[in-house]
């Protein structure tokens, strides 16, 4: 890959659509998978985006990159979804510059989530930016800014409650169980999917609900079986799957598939049945929710559960904005200090030649100890480091760095 935008704050862009504007189902038209991420990596180029990656979840989908403007970045993404770019321009946020850096901080510490301090979204994070690094779509810039969102992230979780408390989508889920069915040594439970959110629903569903007669179903047979072993419990073969969600009496959907997994003429009899649909897209047809005795939840439902746990981290929200402001401080410091790298350079080398000439024309050059001279060179540097971040007048800054040098170093 090949970097053309300069390394400008400015040219960094973020757009994105979230739950806050989007309805899940919405948020479905725009779901990146690896393929289509992969896609969009290899299209960058023709869209004039430099450095980028793509953060798809149940909750989000928002591209990251460098880029003269933000349209580069939307039409890039929707070449890949089945949403178009109308679609997106009406219900999607747009941030640069400072704003964009603030906002990717906000979002790696799960104060932008659906459920304030859900620690879930570092893992998808890191995960996104592996994926454009791994393919050499991940520079300089962008690498050390996600470095400075993960440290943050990592210094809110241990030093305040902003994650304290039980509670995600997945545990969402298991709380509406307990709420609305009758957990007996009979339920039959299945569970539609074993990736990260199906492997977290199913450890909370053996945790909380008390049962192990909970069946597995994977489109991976094998990820199945062994999470099943693991826990004790029951698999089944994909091609099984409508036997089972016919005989369930509560099933649990946590797949990445891009159509319904889970369809109406799957479901034969007329017992009462509680399906929760964990994914985005949705992968339980609509049509399931007009079957008598069929109540569907998914995931917008089951994030407006709050209680006590959600008031105790809204409590915490200063002192993770604190740690936000300490590392994008320190983030911009890199920045700056990168950005005028060049004319810092430009002025030690200078420094550097002033003080030989003045070494060559004193008889005795014990008076002038090179250590003394690294020492006062560096001090105007760092001087000059410092004005620059305030100030954008180069070489006025080149000049005074000379004088002052010339009247510190004779």
């Amino acid at each position: 890959m090949q970097t053309s935008t300069p390394l400008l704050v400015s040219n960094f862009f973020v757009a994105g659509i979230n739950y806050k504007k989007a309805e899940a189902a919405i948020r479905g038209l725009f779901a990146v998978d690896n393929d289509r991420c992969e896609n969009i990596l290899q299209l960058s180029s023709s869209f004039h985006v430099d450095e980028l990656f793509i953060l798809s979840t149940c909750n989000r989908t928002e591209i990251y990159g460098l880029a003269e403007k933000a349209d580069h970045l939307i039409d890039l993404l929707c070449t890949q979804t089945v949403g178009n770019t109308e679609t997106f321009n009406g219900l999607a946020y747009v941030k640069n510059g400072v704003d964009a850096i603030d906002h990717l901080f906000n979002v790696g510490a799960g104060l932008d989530s659906q459920i304030l301090g859900d620690y879930e979204i570092i893992g998808q994070l890191k995960a996104a930016v592996k994926f454009s690094k791994d393919r050499g779509f991940l520079n300089c810039f962008l690498e050390r800014l996600t470095n400075y969102v993960l440290q943050s992230s990592k210094m809110i979780k241990n030093e305040t409650a902003l994650s304290g408390g039980t509670i995600s989508t997945s545990f969402a889920a298991i709380q509406y169980i307990k709420k609305h069915v009758v957990i007996s040594n009979n339920t039959r439970i299945l569970l539609v999917g074993t990736g990260k959110i199906g492997r977290n629903t199913c450890k909370n569903l053996v945790d909380y609900i008390g049962t192990t007669n909970i069946t597995l179903i994977n489109r991976s047979e094998e990820k199945a079986a062994s999470l099943a072993a693991e826990m004790n419990l029951k698999h089944a073969p994909i091609h099984q799957l409508a036997n089972y969600v016919d005989s369930s009496d509560v099933i649990l959907v946590a797949s990445n598939a891009c159509d319904p997994v889970i369809l109406r003429s799957h479901i034969k009899n007329n017992g009462s049945k509680l399906i929760i649909d964990l994914s985005i897209p949705y992968n339980v047809e609509a049509a399931v929710s007009e079957i008598p005795g069929v109540t569907l939840v998914n995931v917008d439902e089951l994030s407006k559960l709050n209680d006590e746990t959600i008031q105790k981290r809204e409590a915490e929200k200063p002192k993770a904005k604190e740690i936000i402001a300490d590392h994008l401080t320190s983030f911009m410091e890199w920045y700056y200090m990168r950005k005028n790298a060049p004319a810092l350079n430009a002025i030690k080398l200078k420094l550097n030649q002033i003080y030989l000439q003045q070494q060559l024309s004193v008889v005795n050059q014990d008076f002038y100890p090179a250590i003394i001279s690294e020492e006062k060179i560096q001090k105007v540097v760092n001087g000059m480091a410092s004005k620059m971040r305030s100030h954008n007048n180069r070489g006025c800054h080149y000049i005074e760095a000379i004088n002052e040098f010339m009247s510190i170093a004779l």
